[in-house]
């Protein structure tokens, strides 16, 4: 199962500061010069030394603030809340005023490495705060406020409270409508309060993007991908449609398994789903729901949960064995400090933030996970995710500090995707989870629940940040929050809210994580083409010669090395640059995922032959 979170850090915490690499012009800046008193040229420091001592200067700061955020996110309280904030806004204060000082020299002529790191550190920031004095303190007040709310949630329901780590759980395994509906209810009942300040943010976000030579955030959002923001734009939309013809026939045979199980007072043949329906929260992967989709006629599938559980993991052995497919492919093991300083399982007694994310605390050596880790498939697969995200962290610690992070933050993404992608059967046996690996008549089964993550999260990837980009540019105002978050929610996903009409002040964007953390969203989007095209090529690389989704790379330390060559690239290169060494192609192509699925597609099209498709 798929699973979000802020994966690393470039000069801030909280999401920040995170550095997508970019070089080009962007089309969507304003014309005028940054809002920026630039020093006269006659004392200001050559470009070289500038970028040397912020350099120095961030690496400093971004671990005060990665540490100070590790605190608050492991022990919510009001000091691990302020130390966080203070230090959040010390660093995007300093951050901001170096940003604005780079935007002021010319990169022609320079020395091709210090030019891109220019750029980076211009477009480095996620959140710019404004110049005057206490801008940033203010943003990092109702950042952290936000995600405090967003943290330490909870609802009334049938006389008892319930937080969104039980209200999860219960999703994904109730099949009582009512029960369900007033779960989703319940859940988003406590983001309306983050309204006012989330458009507070927004305000001032765009009024330091403006600062920095941008029309708004979203506008500096998209200039971070090696292309003209307006070019980056319509290559999200190239890269849905490729993929949106097999979405369509994987919502359409959904939609049917759940009228047949609910009925059309609950589910109607046709039109959208009912979000609540989907087994999760969000609607954005539909896996729990697998009982309910699965052939009719099937072989009986791989229970990952069961043979876990058989097997007596723990929280622990998950985790060694993710560790143990890296070793496979030539990687040394995690260093002593992951596993003493590493919050694999929720502790007693205390908030924490128990969204999974992974680490790198000095950007050298202190890589850690943090999850609250249950023994079960999805967060078996989670786990291979974010210790994807700890080796590509490491293979690039010894590039300099602005080149620490992926190649563009799909890159992050996709590469612990395509770790997960990895747990095949053939995987499980080898780990001795099974004894033997079903034949093809069972490929369906797994493809459909493959799907049912992967493809159903597509066009909930890419909308977040479409609805941001027009929060943003001002095309949504505040009053419009909730109708533009439904109306593209239905666009592209096929799916309405439990219960028809929202409330007035409801606030549903804020009830999914990154939207309060303002973590952008796009590079999970990237990150499900990006994953297939990487497995592809890493099939390829292996030898393979059968269908992609049986292919297994575990133990093959020829694929690791050049996976590692890659990933040791860092931010150094354009991402074309990185996605070429490792696949050979310059261009994201979503062509690996319908490679990935086809006999899925053969099968759904038959399976809907006579259905009103579409919504």
């Amino acid at each position: 199962m798929f699973s979000m979170k802020k994966a690393r850090w470039f000069a801030a915490a909280a999401a920040l500061a995170l550095v997508a690499a970019c070089v080009t012009d962007n089309a969507a800046q304003v014309s005028a010069a940054p809002a920026v008193a630039a020093t006269t040229e006659a004392a200001r420091p050559d470009a070289a030394t500038f970028v040397a001592k912020a350099e120095a200067e961030l690496a400093a700061l971004a671990e005060a603030a990665a540490r100070a955020d590790w605190m608050r996110q492991t022990n919510i309280t009001f000091d691990t809340n302020w130390l966080a904030a203070r230090a959040n806004a010390q660093i995007t204060e300093r951050f901001s005023a170096l940003a604005k000082e780079a935007a002021t020299y010319s990169t022609a002529g320079l020395d091709p490495v210090v030019a891109r790191k220019l750029d980076l550190l211009k477009r480095g920031l996620t959140l710019p705060a404004p110049g005057r004095t206490g801008a940033a303190q203010q943003m990092a007040d109702i950042g952290t406020k936000l995600e405090e709310i967003y943290a330490t949630g909870t609802f009334d329901i049938a006389g008892g409270k319930m937080d969104l780590e039980r209200a999860t759980i219960e999703m994904a395994s109730s099949r009582d409508p009512a029960r369900l509906a007033a779960i989703w209810t319940g859940w988003h009942s406590i983001s309306p309060p983050m309204k006012e300040d989330y458009a507070r943010l927004v305000a001032l976000a765009n009024e330091g993007s403006k600062e920095l030579g941008y029309a708004d955030t979203g506008a500096l959002w998209r200039s971070k991908y090696d292309m003209p923001a307006a070019e980056f734009a319509a290559e999200t939309d190239r890269l849905w449609g490729q993929v949106a013809p097999l979405y369509n026939q994987l919502h359409c045979y959904t939609r049917s398994r759940l009228n047949a199980r609910y009925g059309d007072a609950v589910q109607p043949k046709t039109g959208p789903i009912r979000a609540d329906l989907l087994g999760n929260m969000w609607a954005q992967s539909w896996g729990n729901i697998y009982d309910i989709v699965a052939p009719r006629t099937r072989t009986p599938n791989i229970d990952v949960t069961a043979r876990l559980r058989a097997n007596r993991y723990d929280a622990v052995r998950m985790v060694k064995t993710g560790e143990g497919f890296f070793s496979s492919l030539g990687f040394a093991p995690l260093p002593q400090t992951f596993w003493d300083r590493s919050m694999i399982v929720r502790p007693q007694g205390r908030d924490v933030v128990c969204h999974a994310s992974a680490w790198n605390l000095d950007n050298i050596e202190d890589i850690r996970i943090k999850m609250c880790t249950q023994v079960n498939a999805e967060d078996f697969q989670t786990v291979h995710h974010e210790l994807g995200h700890n080796y590509y962290q490491r293979a690039y610690k010894d590039q300099s500090f602005i080149f620490k992070d992926g190649a563009n933050d799909g890159f992050h993404e996709a590469i612990g995707d395509m770790v997960a992608l990895a747990i095949t059967p053939e995987y499980l046996r080898r780990i001795g989870l099974i004894n033997q690996v079903p034949d093809a008549s069972a490929d369906t089964g797994l493809l459909l629940r493959m799907a049912l993550d992967k493809v159903a999260f597509m066009p909930f990837g890419l909308l977040v940040d479409k609805w941001r980009w027009q929060v943003y540019s001002g095309d949504t105002p505040v009053s419009d929050y909730n109708t533009s978050w439904w109306k593209l929610r239905t666009q592209y996903q096929g799916i309405v809210p439990p219960g028809g009409a929202r409330p007035a002040d409801a606030f549903d964007a804020g009830a999914k994580y990154h939207v309060p953390a303002n973590v952008p969203y796009t590079r999970y989007f990237l990150a499900h083409i990006l994953q297939f095209q990487f497995y592809r090529a890493a099939c390829k690389e292996a030898g393979w010669e059968g269908p992609l989704h049986r292919c297994t790379i575990f133990g093959d330390k020829e694929v690791g090395a050049k996976f590692n060559a890659m990933m040791e690239m860092g931010a150094s290169k354009p991402w074309p640059d990185a996605l070429e060494a490792f696949t050979g192609q310059r261009e994201m192509d979503a062509s690996a995922v319908i490679d990935y699925f086809k006999p899925l597609q053969g099968w759904l099209e038959e399976q809907n032959r006579g259905q009103s498709c579409g919504w």
